[in-house]
């Protein structure tokens, strides 16, 4: 019996030997490259580090091999203006081809489906930035002569034209591979220093969420996660400031039925600091925060402390239930069709979500929750 146990072991940690990843190789040729160096640079978020460099041989070729956990961006370099970019697998066999005369503007990939998506936004890029340069060039050529109003007017559609489809192309890319490290690439990319093709942040939101489930540890996908968050928190503040400044002490009054089916207006509530809270029945983060607002309402109840609290459900025996099983003693309202109105008027993208009102009725916070909300109340009620 021990016998077997040890043949079992033995085949397992064959098996797991013959199956586990050694690495990925990157190799090939270069011609008219002979005795040049060829380094390997691993690209970061910010810069690129030196991690290998080669002889190339008589023949042009060359090999790296490496070990990375998840893909990854890496310069193939001859000098510092004339590189390939590769977006390497774990494991991948990867075969580049090229000249050293024109080494970054016309090579072969192979064995590389990343290194071949990247290949194309950058070659589709380079053709729209040339598109681009050459119609500038005119511009400038005819900027003296007389009676130019019309080419010029002509040359800036034009311009517009070729970024509006270098826009929808890269858009579409990231649409069409969220879960490839490649649309890092395309979402950074660049017309020139100042402006970023993609300025959509749709589309940041689809490739961060996607590749975030998937490559949660890369430094590429970390940088994207925290730098969409970071802009959807500048919308956000945005839109509120948008929204306090046009409101300002009338904040939009809301008038929703109770469980009773008696309708309760915000606007009641003037002279008491108010929690507006949107949530939902069926959202799991609402339920567990209902528990901590209990505690909050009887802390601050006695001081003039209510809470008004709009459901954003369609089930009316689901947020009853709720309403009981979480002990809810405060305001609850909602028309069980979404409370759809309630949410636009207050730009709510999100749930759990709340505002705190001071006794005048104005807006004095947003989306606060455990000590911060606390901490809030408690400079409110002083």
């Amino acid at each position: 019996m021990k016998r077997i146990f040890q043949v079992v072991v033995f085949f397992a940690a064959f098996i797991f030997a013959c199956t586990k990843p050694n690495g990925f190789v990157i190799s090939g040729k270069i011609t008219n490259a002979e005795g040049k160096y060829l380094y390997m640079d691993e690209l970061k978020v910010a810069s690129s580090v030196p991690i290998d460099s080669v002889k190339i041989k008589k023949d042009g070729s060359f090999e790296f091999t490496g070990k990375i956990n998840y893909p990854n961006f890496f310069l193939l370099r001859l000098s510092e203006k004339n590189f390939v970019t590769l977006l390497v697998d774990t494991a991948e066999k990867v075969k580049v081809f090229g000249d050293a005369a024109n080494f970054s503007r016309d090579y072969v990939v192979e064995g590389s489906p990343g290194s071949l998506l990247v290949q194309e936004l950058n070659n589709h890029l380079t053709k729209t930035k040339h598109k681009l340069d050459s119609i500038r060039s005119r511009m400038i050529v005819f900027r003296s002569r007389e009676n130019n109003k019309l080419e010029t007017i002509r040359w800036e559609q034009e311009l517009s034209d070729i970024k509006k489809n270098q826009i929808e192309y890269s858009t579409a890319f990231v649409q069409k591979h969220p879960f490839s490290m490649s649309s890092v690439l395309a979402l950074y990319q660049k017309f020139d220093d100042s402006n970023y093709v993609i300025q959509d942040l749709q589309s940041l939101k689809v490739a961060a969420s996607a590749l975030n489930t998937v490559f949660p540890k890369s430094e590429h996908v970390k940088a994207l996660y925290a730098n969409t968050r970071r802009l959807m928190d500048e919308e956000r503040n945005t839109k509120m400031k948008e929204f306090i400044s046009k409101n300002g002490t009338n904040t939009p009054d809301i008038v929703l039925p109770n469980a009773a089916g008696k309708d309760i207006a915000l606007s009641s509530l003037k002279g008491k600091i108010v929690l507006i809270q949107f949530w939902s029945a069926k959202d799991r983060t609402s339920r567990i925060q209902n528990q901590a607002l209990n505690e909050l309402y009887r802390k601050y109840k006695s001081k003039g402390v209510e809470i008004y609290q709009v459901s954003m459900d369609t089930d009316r025996a689901a947020w009853l239930t709720a309403i009981e099983q979480d002990g809810l003693s405060w305001i609850n309202v909602g028309d069980m069709k979404g409370s759809t109105t309630a949410m636009h008027t207050y730009n709510v993208q999100q749930i759990p979500f709340n505002y705190i009102l001071d006794r005048e009725g104005q807006i004095v916070e947003r989306n606060l929750q455990g000590p911060d909300l606390d901490q809030a109340i408690a400079r409110l009620v002083k």
